[in-house]
């Protein structure tokens, strides 16, 4: 089987986190003899054709080379917002990548094509269904509804997706239900993204800290940064805080109110890092700290799992299809600073309750968010959609 994926996210480099979970996925799938080309968009200083990690990656251009800044940076949509120029380029980028993905196919024979996030890519798998007939995947993974719902003519578009795609996948259950109260047609499967076990594994003897707690996201309101540093003015304990993720979008609001709260000294800015540098940060952190609101799913909990590290987050979105309360970690009201520095104090204490939640989360997570687990439910999925195209065609 062939697979052609449309993503506007993807790892850069080898070891870049933008979109590592995609190609987790392509490599991942040809265990189960399927593989994939990426069609992705270009950006300055990217080649237009390379191979990472044995898989195909062709990129395309859709706008002038200084204006080709929407894929991998995280803020497509607020670029989109605010500027004419933007808007242009991302006009550019769906006219474009429908004429990439049509080239694609004529260079070799393709079963499906799965698309990354109902726009720009299912927007595009959609144009290039109904012209060409071949079935379109479409996987939502967090910000997808949030997007369909904020842009004019967001419902409309999201609804042309739903109605071409053969399957629709959500990467938690949470963001399954959201898909289908905006469309009801939106019946979505429930199919995670897979991480790296190899890399994100249990710290050494003596590597992990005790007081030092971890941050990691886009330093966007969404993301609860500003709730752990309220949080951590409540605690009875002071530990130091690594923030990963500083520099991606204007972070000026939770530096300055680091500095008010007289935190300033106790937290350690991190631009975005590597995968490997990441797993260095998980193995030594003692807690990993996800204040989110409505995050998709959360694969950074999973990944610290993996590294045995215990996770305390609120109780929303796709991460409590991650987080089991006594299982993987601590699960506070959404929004909660109080109880969340109540969970806080009492896991920094707590040596032992720490240890028995990162090692059965490590479990959890290698029984639901392995390369080999994620691979077969998708290659399952993939094979429902040829069966039912197949009968179609008869």
């Amino acid at each position: 089987m062939r697979a052609l994926f449309l993503t506007h996210a993807f790892p850069r480099f080898q070891s870049d986190p933008v979109g590592s979970f995609v190609i987790r996925l392509a490599t991942a799938l040809r265990e189960h003899g399927i593989d994939s080309v990426v069609l992705t968009p270009a950006a300055p200083g990217l080649a237009d054709t390379e191979v990472i990690e044995g898989i195909a990656t062709r990129r395309y251009r859709y706008a002038p080379r200084r204006w080709e800044t929407l894929a991998y940076a995280g803020d497509m949509a607020a670029q989109v917002r605010a500027s004419w120029t933007a808007r242009a380029a991302m006009a550019g980028m769906l006219a474009s990548g429908f004429s990439a993905a049509v080239r694609e196919l004529k260079r070799g024979p393709f079963d499906l094509i799965h698309a990354h996030w109902w726009f720009p890519s299912g927007l595009i798998g959609a144009s290039v269904h109904a012209m060409r007939g071949i079935p379109l995947v479409t996987t939502m993974h967090g910000s997808d509804v949030r997007l369909a719902r904020a842009f004019p003519g967001g419902r409309v578009a999201f609804g042309k997706v739903v109605r071409a795609s053969a399957a629709m996948t959500t990467v938690s259950s949470w963001l399954a239900r959201e898909a289908s109260d905006f469309d009801s047609a939106a019946q979505p499967i429930v199919a995670p993204m897979p991480v790296a076990p190899s890399l994100f594994h249990p710290p050494s003897q003596g590597q992990r800290r005790s007081d030092r707690l971890l941050f990691v996201g886009k330093l966007s309101e969404q993301k609860g940064l500003h709730h752990l540093l309220r949080a951590l003015t409540l605690m009875t304990a002071q530990p130091t805080v690594d923030v990963v993720g500083a520099g991606r979008v204007d972070d000026s609001y939770v530096r300055n109110l680091a500095v008010e709260l007289g935190l300033d000294a106790r937290i350690n800015w991190h631009p975005l890092l590597t995968q490997a540098e990441l797993a260095e940060l998980y193995r030594s952190a003692t807690i990993h700290v996800i204040p989110a609101l409505e995050e998709g799913l959360g694969l950074t909990a999973v990944e610290s799992l993996l590294c045995e590290t215990p996770v305390v987050a609120f109780a929303s979105g796709g991460v409590p299809d991650i987080i089991v309360p006594n299982t993987s970690g601590i699960l506070v009201p959404p929004g909660d600073v109080a109880e969340l520095a109540r969970a806080l104090d009492r896991l920094l204490v707590d040596g032992t309750e720490r240890e028995g939640l990162g090692k059965r989360g490590r479990d959890f997570a290698m029984a639901h968010f392995s390369p080999d687990a994620v691979a077969a439910r998708y290659a399952s999925v993939y094979e429902q959609v040829l069966e039912r195209s197949s009968r179609q065609q008869r």
